[in-house]
């Protein structure tokens, strides 16, 4: 797991001597916003070349700022993923949208991320609102799209959400990603590296692996368990790894087992895969009923 969260304490300190004191090093904090399911995370993964952050296609998939470090040989950008904005029916939305907000004060350079797919609506204008006018807005899933359609949502962009500079990318294929990550460089202060050169995310490799048993889950139960899942590793002695699945209904936990375990031997297996060799991942399915809509087991969970 080592090549996932190298681990390292943040600060001034950490990047001085690799930077070699070279005042032409930029290094700084950039975020990630906008509505669930624009493709942030997947634009994160792509940026950094590595899988730092979960995707779906459920929304609020993102729970939690998600850190992630891009090392250049000039420049040092800190990424933060965050969940998407949207109207929260819950205490667990509460939650996820203020974090998404924090995210957006103290940092660099912001990102407003829409779908070229989509229409340019309330929503998008709302997150536009709470951002700086000198954000950028980037338009994802290009691919998708015909280039006329691009185009067109490019100008709706420039004339609805009013911000700084406009940038069509596909996060699925990298088309556009290099200039925008040139553009974002270009932006940001001069200063020495924030985190050690080795360093990929901030995120701890327990919290990782829970949130890899959760994207599984999501893809495999597809629609029946939109939100009501979450996940939390409660033992790690490698390379034995206890993970807990929580739902919030007797009925729900039957979708996660499936018939004769079924489900969740797949996605044992999907996460093995994506661990270090030797690792042994065990499940372990509880109810916890309502937890989303209560305060006291959002705490529990680090939500």
């Amino acid at each position: 797991m080592a090549d996932h969260d190298t681990g390292g304490d943040t600060g001034d300190d950490t990047g001085g001597d690799v930077a070699g004191g070279d005042a032409s090093f930029r290094s700084g904090f950039v975020t990630l916003v906008g509505r669930p399911n624009v493709g942030k995370s997947t634009l994160l993964n792509r940026i950094l070349g590595f899988k730092v952050s979960i995707t779906s296609n459920k929304p609020q998939t993102t729970r939690s700022q998600v850190r992630g470090v891009l090392t250049r040989p000039d420049a040092q950008i800190v990424f933060v993923d965050t969940p998407g904005i949207h109207r929260p029916r819950t205490a667990l939305g509460e939650r996820l949208n203020e974090r998404a907000g924090d995210a957006i004060s103290g940092v660099d350079v912001t990102c407003l991320v829409v779908d070229a797919t989509a229409t340019i609506g309330p929503g998008d204008r709302f997150v536009a609102a709470s951002v700086p006018r000198d954000a950028i807005v980037v338009v994802n899933k290009v691919d998708r799209a015909e280039q006329a359609q691009v185009m067109a949502q490019l100008a709706r962009a420039h004339e609805q959400l009013d911000l700084d500079a406009y940038f069509p990318v596909s996060a699925r294929t990298g088309a556009g990603v290099p200039a925008l990550v040139d553009e974002l460089v270009a932006r940001l202060p001069a200063g020495p590296m924030l985190y050690p050169e080795e360093m990929i995310t901030d995120v701890p490799d327990a919290a990782w692996v829970a949130e890899l048993v959760r994207e599984q889950l999501l893809r495999i139960t597809r629609d029946e368990l939109p939100h009501s899942i979450a996940t939390r590793v409660t033992e790690w002695e490698w390379p034995h790894i206890r993970c807990e699945i929580l739902v919030e209904r007797d009925s729900q936990k039957g979708i996660v087992i499936g018939k004769g375990g079924a489900v969740l031997k797949q996605v044992g297996e999907a996460v093995r895969r994506q661990l270090d060799d030797g690792a042994y991942l065990e499940l372990v399915v509880k109810v916890d009923k309502d937890w989303q809509r209560r305060p006291a087991s959002l705490d529990r969970l680090g939500l």
